[in-house]
C-alpha cells in the first residue's frame, strides 16, 4: 500500500501562484509514476499531468506553460508549480501514483489517491 497526502492548496488571486505537494509513504515502489489531477463542481476529474521516476513528464494542454512538475525522488514527494492561476483552473487537485511505467493519463489507471486540496482562484 502507498498513502499519498497532499498538501499546499488555498486561496489565491487570478494570476498568483501555488505550489502542491504530493508526499509518498509505505510502498514507495508503487510511485513509479506520479499524476495529477483536478475535480472541479460538477466537473470530471481532469487529467492535468504526471511525471515518472526517471523524469519523463507530460502536461495537458490547459496547463502547459503554466504548471511545471518536479518530484524528488530521495523525499518520496512530488511537487506540482502552479503560475498564472486562473479562475477556471478552481478545483479539488489529486495526486495518485502507479507502480507501472505507463504514462496513463486516465484516471481508473491509479491505484492510489490522494485525499484532495482545493485550489481557489478568485477573480
Amino acid at each position: 500500500q502507498v498513502q499519498l497526502v497532499e498538501s499546499g492548496g488555498g486561496l489565491v488571486q487570478a494570476g498568483g501562484s501555488l505550489r502542491l505537494s504530493c508526499a509518498a509513504s509505505g510502498r514507495t515502489d508503487s510511485t513509479e509514476v506520479v499524476a495529477w489531477f483536478r475535480q472541479g463542481p460538477g466537473k470530471d476529474r481532469d487529467f492535468i499531468g504526471l511525471i515518472r521516476r526517471d523524469g519523463y513528464k507530460t502536461y495537458a494542454d490547459s496547463v502547459k506553460g503554466r504548471f511545471t512538475m518536479s518530484r524528488d525522488n530521495a523525499k518520496n514527494t512530488a511537487y506540482l508549480q502552479m503560475n498564472s492561476l486562473k479562475p477556471e483552473d478552481t478545483a479539488v487537485y489529486y495526486c495518485a501514483s502507479s507502480r507501472l511505467v505507463v504514462p496513463a493519463t486516465t484516471a481508473n489507471h491509479y491505484n492510489y489517491w490522494g485525499q484532495g486540496t482545493q485550489v481557489t482562484v478568485s477573480s
